[in-house]
């Protein structure tokens, strides 16, 4: 029988979460939560997506629960992409946490999305990890909103990188978060950070590309990809976005996808595999599946490899799950009666 339970609600801001999940603890987090969801350790229901058309908005609905785990979580995402012209951020969000015995509200994380985005440059270091080559050392960077600098900030974890080629459509942008970058702590000793002035410029030749745009039509193409290179795709969350064209899926050895299932109604898969450029059984692991060591991930250092990056709830779950302890043994935090 459970204890009787008083009814109040742990409320953080952004300012102490973003003291509380650091680049390091949430991709071993997430790590961790990819092999629990692969091998059935976890519960992930369905995205729910709402747009908002006439406002240039997108609403993410995203929930999941690590079995055994003490919390569920329930996140919500927006991106409104004339904020910024309003002197207001493109993206916010808040993460809702629950009790898992019992359903009670835990915690309210007002995150202002800053989670979202330290969780999904979290993956993007993840896949790296187990797909790109240990030996990569140019990575292109297609976008230049914050996630290409989270993004880079967790891939110093695991690539001890030279060169980062960045390509937006604004090169006032693009140069600003180049010296964003290269002013950061953590990167790698004497790293150069350029500006390329095509996708194509940024990316022939590298050996790690990473896209993270909210681009409707392809970008990359398959002719300009090296051997050996891996692509991780960020920016396509949603039915109509889309940052690869078909045939570099049609011509990857590796294709790898954080959820199989949604993958195949989202993402960079989803367009692939409408155009007729793969089947659904190309489609060669979940990356859980790889972290787990159940399914192999690169074979050979020759393999163009694929990962496939929607965004699933147990990365939030996962995430929220550090925030929490470590605000309990910060003493951090503000008490709500409920």
């Amino acid at each position: 029988m459970l204890p009787a339970m008083g009814r109040s609600v742990l409320l953080l801001r952004e300012a102490e979460i973003r003291r509380l999940l650091d680049p390091a603890a949430c991709l071993e987090a997430v790590e961790k939560a990819f092999a629990a969801y692969a091998t059935g350790g976890a519960s992930l229901p369905a995205v729910i997506n709402l747009e908002v058309r006439e406002n240039r908005g997108e609403v993410h609905v995203k929930a999941g629960h690590l079995h055994g785990g003490s919390h569920y979580a329930v996140k919500i995402a927006s991106g409104f992409y004339d904020n910024p012209r309003h002197g207001l951020p493109q993206n916010d969000g808040m993460v809702l946490v629950f009790d898992a015995r019992t359903g009670v509200p835990a915690a309210l994380l007002l995150d202002n999305g800053f989670i979202t985005e330290q969780r999904t440059g979290a993956a993007g270091a993840v896949a790296a990890r187990h797909l790109a080559r240990a030996d990569a050392r140019t990575v292109a960077v297609i976008g230049t909103g914050n996630q290409a600098r989270y993004q880079i900030e967790s891939l110093a974890l695991v690539r001890p990188f030279r060169e980062v080629r960045i390509f937006g459509r604004d090169p006032a942008k693009a140069r600003a978060c180049a010296e964003d970058l290269r002013l950061r702590p953590g990167m790698p000793a004497g790293c150069r950070f350029v500006v390329a002035e095509s996708v194509r410029e940024a990316v022939e030749g590298a050996d790690l590309i990473v896209t993270v745009t909210s681009s409707r039509e392809p970008l990359v193409h398959a002719a300009w990809l090296a051997a050996g290179a891996h692509v991780t795709a960020v920016g396509s969350d949603g039915p109509d976005k889309q940052e690869l064209h078909p045939d570099v899926l049609a011509r990857a050895d590796r294709i790898v996808a954080d959820s199989k299932a949604q993958c195949l109604r989202l993402g960079e898969i989803h367009h692939a595999v409408a155009a007729g450029a793969i089947t659904e059984d190309r489609i060669d692991a979940e990356l859980g599946e790889v972290v787990a060591g159940r399914k192999p991930g690169r074979r050979s250092p020759a393999d163009l490899t694929v990962c496939d990056l929607t965004g699933v709830g147990v990365q939030d779950v996962a995430a929220a799950a550090v925030v929490i302890e470590r605000a309990r043994a910060a003493g951090l935090g503000e008490r709500l009666d409920i």
